[in-house]
C-alpha cells in the first residue's frame, strides 16, 4: 500500500489503513522511542501513545514535506512531553572538566560499533541523554530544545556539553574509542632532541 493510499484511508479512519501505516513506521519510531526510553517496554508504550497521537491528528497533516518526518516530530514531542510528565528528565550529574571533553566523528573506528555506540548513549543520565538525542541526532537548536524542556538555552548547551563529555568517557572505558593523545607544545628555543 503506498503513502498516499495509507494516508487517505486513515483520514478515514479505515482500520486496514491504520495497521499499514503503522507497520510501515513503526520499527523507525521505536528507534527513535527507544533512545529516549530507560527500557524498551517505556520505549514501546511511548511508541503507542505517539501513533494514537498520529492517528488523532491525522488531518493536520498538509502533505507540505515528508510524512514520515511528520510523524517523526509527533512521535519525538511525545517522548519528551512523557519524561516531562513523569519528571525524569531533571536527572542530571555533574563531570569535572567537561568543556574540555571534544568527540569526533572520526574517534569512532567503525560503523559496526555503532549497536555499541547507541547502547552507551542509553546509558547516559535521562536529561544528558535526552538533550543529546534532541541536539546531535534530531538536530534540534539549544533554543528548542529550551522551549521544548522548559529549560534555560544555557542549560540545554550545558547539558549537551556534559552528555558528549560522559559519553566519551564511557567510550574509552568500554574501549569503543581511545583516548586522544595530547599534544605537547614547547615554548622558547630549547626543542627535543
Amino acid at each position: 500500500m503506498t503513502e498516499e493510499l495509507m494516508l487517505n484511508g486513515c483520514l478515514r479512519n479505515n482500520a486496514t489503513s491504520q495497521e499499514a501505516l503503522y507497520s510501515h513506521f513503526s520499527p523507525k519510531m521505536l528507534g527513535i522511542c527507544y533512545r529516549f526510553a530507560k527500557n524498551r517496554e517505556d520505549a514501546e508504550d511511548m511508541l503507542q501513545e505517539g501513533f494514537i497521537k498520529v492517528f488523532t491528528q491525522i488531518h493536520q497533516y498538509r502533505n507540505e514535506g515528508a510524512l514520515e518526518g511528520w510523524i517523526r516530530r509527533i512521535v519525538v514531542h511525545t517522548c519528551i512531553n512523557i519524561l516531562k510528565k513523569n519528571k525524569k528528565f531533571s536527572d542530571s550529574v555533574d563531570i569535572t572538566n567537561a568543556n574540555s571533553i571534544r568527540i569526533r566523528e572520526e574517534m569512532i573506528p567503525s560503523i559496526i560499533q555503532a549497536k555499541q555506540v547507541v547502547e552507551c548513549i542509553r546509558s547516559l543520565p535521562l536529561g544528558y541523554k535526552t538533550v543529546l538525542n534532541l541536539y546531535a541526532i534530531e538536530g534540534y537548536s539549544h533554543k528548542e530544545i529550551a522551549l521544548m524542556l522548559d529549560i534555560e538555552e544555557s542549560t540545554s548547551r550545558s547539558q549537551y556539553t556534559r552528555a558528549k563529555a560522559m559519553l566519551e568517557e564511557i567510550l574509552i572505558r568500554k574501549k569503543i574509542i581511545q583516548k586522544p593523545k595530547k599534544k605537547i607544545k614547547f615554548y622558547g628555543a630549547v626543542s627535543p632532541s
